[in-house]
């Protein structure tokens, strides 16, 4: 197929984008439907989930087939010499996601399926962290710790989409900033391979989230929300690579480690943060509890499109200051990120403890007025006997 008019027409990233959305948009209906005829159901009754009925797992399907078929529609466009070793990492990440969906999966074997997209991603895509710019004071790495910390990052950030997938519209909004994000920095770069990637992931989560807002019909589902970890990943260590400075004559974007991470400081802090609380605990990082950030935000009487809302908010605020700043370096706006993250949980945890202790002084206040009825009505009793 000739698609060589997109070439040079400041509109081609919108057409794929706008067909990446019919796809999902117009699919989803029909997994809808298959789901409801078939039982494929969330398990409601788990104590972290907040629904009170049957809401499918598969809306990955959607968003896999999106990125593939438009892929491989544009792939003329797209002229990547690996996009073949993406394309097979993109399959095998869906594999191992929809057969937790549909069935369960052992962990052992899960990781192992990871591990191996991962490696896909890093030996054979080559596409990975060779030079961590000046970050903690580290630049080049060497070949093979290089390959070490790249598959172990992109280990980490495909879970960690899975991860916040807890309540609805999260990981549809998340998706949604990332990939858009990520697709105006390589546009911006002339970078056109990588900008149509992102902004297939966009045009899927755009249609994704038109039946994933609360009250959702359809959740991401591991297959989902795994391959979008996977592209997030992929995404953020060409867009580091790529501006290593003088590697271009000059880097297109300072700090870019800073703002990569900036751009998913929302998935990245919170998988931090849940797994040290739990080794703290001495419980097992991968057991799965209600202590995410949403989570929380819940508990304090927020809806689940008002905690999407104000995740959303302070991560976009976050990266618009790094952006802002990004001259002054990768280690200080890192160290920015983290700080502003522990500040505005440890006000999370403020705002609890206050909540929680109100909810116990009215529990303690109904207790004692409930005794006092109790022992008002025997004594008014008793003294109707002595009559």
């Amino acid at each position: 197929m000739n698609i060589t008019w997109l070439e040079g027409n400041p509109l081609h990233y919108f057409y794929i984008l706008i067909f990446s959305f019919l796809l999902v948009f117009l699919a989803i209906p029909s997994i809808i439907h298959i789901a409801d005829k078939l039982q494929v159901f969330d398990n409601n009754k788990v104590a972290r989930k907040n629904h009170r009925h049957g809401v499918s797992r598969l809306g990955g399907i959607a968003v896999f087939c999106s990125l593939i078929l438009t892929s491989l529609l544009f792939a003329d466009f797209i002229n990547l010499d690996v996009f073949n070793y993406l394309l097979t990492a993109f399959i095998l990440i869906f594999a191992v996601g929809l057969k937790d969906d549909l069935w369960g999966v052992n962990p052992s074997t899960k990781f192992f399926i990871q591990l191996l997209t991962a490696l896909t991603v890093v030996l054979l895509a080559d596409i990975r962290i060779s030079n961590m710019q000046g970050v903690l004071g580290i630049w080049a790495l060497p070949y093979w710790l290089s390959v070490g910390f790249s598959v172990l990052l992109i280990i980490f950030l495909t879970n960690s989409f899975n991860l916040i997938d807890g309540i609805d519209g999260l990981v549809g909004i998340t998706a949604l900033v990332v990939s858009l994000t990520f697709g105006l920095f390589f546009a911006y770069m002339g970078q056109a391979s990588y900008a149509c990637i992102a902004f297939i992931l966009t045009g899927g989560s755009i249609g994704f989230l038109r039946f994933n807002m609360s009250p959702a019909r359809i959740f991401m589902g591991d297959a989902g929300s795994l391959l979008i970890g996977l592209v997030a990943a992929i995404l953020a260590i060409k867009f580091i690579e790529l501006n290593i400075p003088g590697t271009a004559g000059r880097a297109y974007f300072a700090s870019a480690p800073a703002i990569a991470m900036a751009v998913l400081i929302g998935p990245i802090f919170d998988v931090i943060r849940v797994f040290v609380i739990r080794l703290l605990r001495n419980s097992s990082p991968f057991i799965a509890d209600n202590n995410h950030t949403h989570h929380r935000l819940l508990r304090l009487g927020f809806n689940h499109r008002q905690t999407t809302l104000i995740l959303m908010s302070f991560s976009n605020l976050l990266l618009s200051a790094v952006i802002y700043f990004r001259e002054l370096g990768s280690t200080v706006l890192i160290t920015f990120l983290f700080l502003s993250c522990v500040v505005f949980n440890t006000a999370l945890t403020f705002a609890l403890n206050i909540r929680e202790r109100k909810f116990k002084r009215t529990l303690a206040a109904e207790a004692g007025e409930l005794i006092r009825r109790f022992f008002s009505k025997r004594t008014d009793a008793e003294g109707i006997e002595g009559l």
